[in-house]
C-alpha cells in the first residue's frame, strides 16, 4: 500500500497527556551524561533536588505518540523508517515537575522519488496541562526509505542549512559512558537496539547503539558550552542524525558563530559524521 499525501497530513492523533517529577528530571540529565563531576556546579543545578533545574531538551521524551507508524492505515513500511532529523522551538523554561498535554500532527509530506524515499515531519506541541502555556514546539523529520515515488511535493531546498566553508570556532570534545544508553532508556525509550546485544547484531551493528535523542540532548549541552550560555537561553535547536554514536566513544564537536545568539555545528564520532547540518539559536 502506498502513502497517500493527504492521508498522512489529515491524520488525527490523540492527545498524550504526561505527568513527570523531579526523579524523573534528575534521571534524564544524568543520561545525557551530566553529573560525572561532582564539583561542576553547572551540571549540579541538573542533578540535585535543590534548585532543580531541568534541560530543555527533555521536552522531547513528553507525550510520545508511541508505535503510530505502524497502522496499515498509514501505508508507512515502518521497519524502513529512520528518525532522520530533529527540531525543536523552546518557547518557555520545563518546570523540574508537572504535568503536560502533547498535541501532535504531520505537517509536512514530501516525495523523493522511488528510489530515495519520502520524508514527512511529525509536529508535536507540548502544554502545560493546568495553564495550557506551550512550553515547546518539536519537529520530528522521518525518512520512509522504502515509500517514495506516490507523486507527492518535493522536499524544498531552502530550508536546508548550509555549513560555513572556514575553520571551525570552537571545538569541545563529549565523552560518553559505555552503559550510558542503559540509563537514558529509562527516560521512556524501550527500543532493545539500545541495550540487547543480539538485537544490536541483528540489526548490523557491534553492539548496542546510542539513541539519537541522546545524542542531541548531548548537543545541546555542548553548545551551551560552545556559546558559553546558560541551557535555560537555548531557544531552538536542529540537527540531522546522520550515524549512530557507539557508547563509550566520545563525540567530537566543531562549533561556528554566526551571529551573537546562532551557531551552527556538526559532530563526528569514531571517524564518523553523526550529527550534520545543526543549528542552535539562544534568547537575546
Amino acid at each position: 500500500m502506498a502513502i497517500d499525501s493527504n492521508t498522512l497530513l489529515n491524520w488525527q492523533f490523540d492527545d498524550v497527556e504526561h505527568s513527570y517529577n523531579e526523579r524523573d528530571s534528575i534521571l534524564y540529565a544524568l543520561g545525557v551524561g551530566l553529573g560525572r563531576d561532582p564539583l561542576n556546579r553547572d551540571e549540579l543545578n541538573y542533578v540535585y533536588e535543590q534548585n532543580l533545574k531541568t534541560l530543555p531538551t527533555m521536552a522531547v521524551t513528553m507525550a510520545t505518540l508511541g508505535m503510530w507508524v505502524k497502522n496499515p492505515a498509514t501505508g508507512i513500511t515502518w521497519n524502513k523508517l529512520v528518525h532522520s532529523g530533529q527540531n525543536a522551538i523552546f518557547h518557555h523554561p520545563l518546570p523540574s515537575a508537572g504535568k503536560v498535554i502533547g498535541k501532535a500532527e504531520i505537517s509536512e509530506v514530501y516525495d523523493r522519488g522511488a528510489e530515495k524515499g519520502a520524508v514527512i515531519v511529525v509536529k508535536r506541541s507540548i502544554y502545560d496541562a493546568e495553564t495550557e502555556v506551550c512550553y515547546c514546539t518539536l519537529e520530528q523529520t522521518l525518512m520512509l526509505r522504502a515509500d517514495g515515488g506516490f507523486g507527492g511535493a518535493t522536499l524544498p531546498k531552502d530550508n536546508q542549512v548550509t555549513m560555513p566553508d572556514r575553520q571551525a570556532d570552537v571545538r569541545l570534545s563529549q565523552e560518553t559512558t559505555p552503559g550510558q544508553a542503559i540509563i537514558y532508556r529509562l527516560s521512556g525509550d524501550w527500543n532493545p537496539l539500545h541495550i540487547d546485544p543480539d538485537v544490536a547484531t541483528q540489526a548490523g551493528f557491534s553492539q548496542p547503539i546510542l539513541h539519537g535523542y541522546c545524542s542531541y540532548a548531548i548537543a545541546g549541552w555542548a553548545v551551551c558550552q560552545a556559546a558559553k550560555q546558560p541551557a535555560s537561553a537555548l531557544k531552538e535547536l536542529s540537527a540531522q542524525f546522520t550515524f549512530p554514536v557507539l557508547p563509550g566513544n566520545s563525540i567530537e564537536f566543531e562549533f561556528w558563530q554566526q551571529s551573537e545568539n546562532e551557531w551552527l555545528f556538526n559532530a563526528t564520532s569514531n571517524g564518523k559524521l553523526v550529527l550534520n547540518k545543526c543549528r542552535a539559536r539562544f534568547s537575546s
